[in-house]
């Protein structure tokens, strides 16, 4: 549970934590070393309230905007009679304590009826040291090469790992991190995980690279620049997107991207609209007609290259083809830099004014391209000891969770399952609560976790059942603390999650 006894091998006035393997010894009115828990009094106690997310029956099961409900009294669980009435809750893992390593019952074990079903959800707050962040930033600029280090505080804490489309992709955290390398890098590591999962801004530095800062939800800042959009796509898509916008406007587009350089007369699109020939030449690697690869290096310029002058990508034009007076968009896969030209006598071009209705396409490609952001998933092995605390049988709480049984949720968000063999799971740390993380300097990383399930399974799993509360007990049970509702809080349930208690997850859903 959330408050033990004060260890009987600890002095009088000293409280001996068992939420971790540090296991400080922690004077009275004292928090331990991870700031979770505390002396209070000889009674060592969980420092921060556990987090019921709640969701109102009174609009016919509509959603409570997360943490934006102007009737929303933040911090109170018990609200008016009727609001009280008309809600539903889920507790979840923040602020539930540890059973670190699990040799007894998870902190809270809690039942509930629910559309006609006993379920019961498994709560507690896992200590991780097999974990990571994935960390997706929407930038064309090239960062850095992959399997470059990324730095914090000049520590190895990740590596860039690929280019997705439109995004850059780093690993942070991870094992060898925490624990194979120095103290340093190890302390370093998980502070950084930990302000990246709280949607804190971290500045990284990325060996032979930028540096960047980044945020869960923020857009990125490169090299002390904020991006602003995500490539509308490479430049092959853009072709394809936009083709018809150009026909009758310009005799030739080229959109410069890193990845792909689309050239509209040699693309399929262009062919499709009938748009003849231009004679011009492109360096880099012909893929296939209209596609082209490695048209300049990676970089901060256009499209993602290493180049601001846009014509040093182009040979010169084929004279039995091209002509005097023939016109030329170049425009970079983001529309943020774009050029007009016009062929003079000698077949070179000549920078121009842009046409109105042309500038008109490049404005489209813009409005079409999605707001540049930092994305943070979390990534954990929820495989080991951890499944002690919610099983005798371990192996069966896996086994129930590749079978759907078990609905697998962070702080009320759902979490993706990895197929194979354990319990690794990813969550998108923006939908779940803030300040949903915490640490123990081991160092690891503390992470909510909820396990859902039918009450019958759960007994069937070999589930500690005699540690089951009832959902209805608990807000008195912390009401006759001395703390009261201070260590129950209540938060608005995030619309973009769904509830974790609903048939819809399991396959027996549709059974009578």
């Amino acid at each position: 549970m959330a408050e033990a006894p004060a260890t009987s091998e600890a002095p009088a006035a000293l409280v001996v934590c068992d939420a971790c393997p540090v296991r400080c010894r922690i004077k009275p009115g004292q928090p331990g070393a991870c700031d979770r828990y505390a002396n209070l009094s000889g009674t060592l106690v969980r420092v921060d309230p556990l987090i019921v997310v709640e969701r109102t029956l009174a609009r016919d099961g509509a959603m409570v905007p997360f943490l934006g409900d102007p009737d929303w009294e933040e911090g109170r669980l018990l609200r008016t009679a009727d609001q009280y009435i008309n809600a539903e809750r889920f507790v979840t893992g923040i602020g539930a304590g540890t059973t670190y390593p699990d040799y007894k019952p998870a902190p809270f074990i809690v039942a509930g009826t629910y559309d006609g079903v006993d379920m019961v959800t498994v709560v507690t707050e896992g200590i991780f040291s097999y974990c990571g962040v994935k960390l997706k930033i929407d930038t064309d600029r090239h960062i850095g090469a992959e399997t470059a280090t990324v730095r914090a505080g000049g520590e190895p804490v990740g590596h860039v790992t690929t280019a997705e489309y439109g995004s850059q992709m780093l690993s942070i955290g991870g094992v060898r991190h925490l624990t194979g390398g120095g103290k340093k890098e190890g302390t370093v590591t998980c502070e950084t995980m930990l302000k990246l999962c709280n949607r804190e801004p971290v500045e990284l530095a990325i060996d032979g690279g930028s540096t960047v800062i980044v945020a869960a939800g923020a857009a990125p800042v490169v090299d002390g620049i904020a991006e602003e959009r995500m490539r509308v796509g490479c430049g092959s898509a853009t072709i394809g997107m936009f083709a018809p916008a150009w026909k009758g406007k310009v005799d030739e587009v080229v959109v410069v991207d890193d990845h792909i350089t689309g050239v509209l007369s040699e693309h399929e699109a262009g062919k499709f609209l009938g748009i003849a020939p231009s004679g011009i030449y492109m360096r880099g690697r012909r893929s296939t007609p209209g596609r082209y690869f490695r048209v300049a290096e990676p970089g901060s310029g256009w499209g993602g290259t290493d180049i601001t002058d846009p014509l040093t990508i182009l040979g010169p034009h084929n004279p039995k083809v091209a002509r005097p007076g023939q016109t030329l968009l170049m425009v970079s896969t983001t529309g943020e830099d774009a050029a007009y030209f016009v062929l003079d006598d000698a077949l070179a071009p000549v920078p121009a004014a842009m046409p109105t209705d042309l500038a008109e396409t490049v404005a489209l490609i813009r409005e079409n391209c999605e707001p540049a952001l930092c994305s943070v998933v979390f990534m954990a092995g929820a495989g080991g000891s951890l499944r002690a605390g919610v099983t005798r049988n371990p192996v069966r709480l896996t086994r129930s969770v590749k079978d759907a049984l078990v609905f697998v949720s962070s702080g009320g968000a759902p979490a993706y399952v990895w197929p194979g063999g354990g319990i690794t799971v990813m969550v998108d740390v923006a939908r779940m609560p803030e300040r949903a993380f915490g640490w123990v300097p081991t160092p690891a990383l503390v992470a909510p976790i909820e396990f859902t399930m039918r009450l019958a399974d759960y007994a069937a799993l070999g589930g500690h059942v005699e540690s089951v509360v009832r959902a209805d007990s608990l807000a008195g049970t912390f009401a006759g603390g001395r703390d009261g509702e201070e260590r129950l809080r209540a938060v608005g349930w995030s619309a973009d999650n769904p509830w974790p208690l609903a048939r819809q997850h399991f396959p027996w859903s549709g059974r009578p």
